[in-house]
């Protein structure tokens, strides 16, 4: 399915993703180039909310940019299939190769800031990341590797547990608390 119309039919969880629907559906309407990062006032990036076969355990990087630990994703790239950028960049980022998605469907919308920071020498001025998230799940007993150039752990935390470890508050209570309120209503019966 066309990204454009999967967020067109994406039903908002809450008032944060309509206003961020609205934006994002806006921004694409306007941006020809908003699959790029070369726009420097926003893109589009795709993120996994990575979460274990018993959906009691999701899998966190600590990125070293933002120097807490957090939800694995990336640029678009020019890539419009971003359910398929961010299954790469789970792997890239984590090492695990047993992951797949639980729906093609949008699991969650977000506008996100990232302050200015230096990467590869360069500077990259403050901008939004126009993200679409997938639920994503994978074997929690598959080696985990570090990808050095992007985060320096990867483990996998109980919804509560993650909570904890991101030192990011606004990430902790309008994304990942979020994605944890809805992963209550994907857990499988024991």
């Amino acid at each position: 399915m066309d990204i454009r119309q999967a967020i067109r039919d994406y039903c908002p969880f809450n008032e944060q993703e309509a206003a961020d629907k609205a934006l994002i559906l806006d921004f694409l309407a306007k941006n020809p180039d908003a699959f790029y990062r070369t726009n420097l006032i926003a893109h589009m990036t795709a993120s996994a909310w990575v979460v274990n076969p018993a959906r009691d355990c999701v899998l966190m990087v600590y990125h070293n940019i933002y120097n807490s630990w957090s939800w694995t994703g990336g640029h678009a790239d020019g890539d419009e299939d971003l359910a398929a950028v961010a299954l790469r960049e789970l792997r890239e980022e984590t090492g695990v190769r047993s992951a797949r998605l639980l729906s093609d469907e949008i699991f969650s919308l977000e506008s996100l800031t990232v302050d200015g920071h230096e990467k590869h020498g360069a500077y990259v001025p403050s901008h939004l990341h126009l993200n679409v998230t997938y639920l994503l799940e994978a074997d929690d007993l598959d080696p985990l590797t570090v990808c050095e150039g992007e985060n320096s752990g990867v483990r996998w935390f109980t919804p509560e547990e993650a909570l904890a470890a991101s030192t990011e508050p606004w990430f902790v209570a309008r994304v990942y608390g979020k994605l944890i309120e809805k992963l209550k209503s994907t857990r499988k019966d024991p």
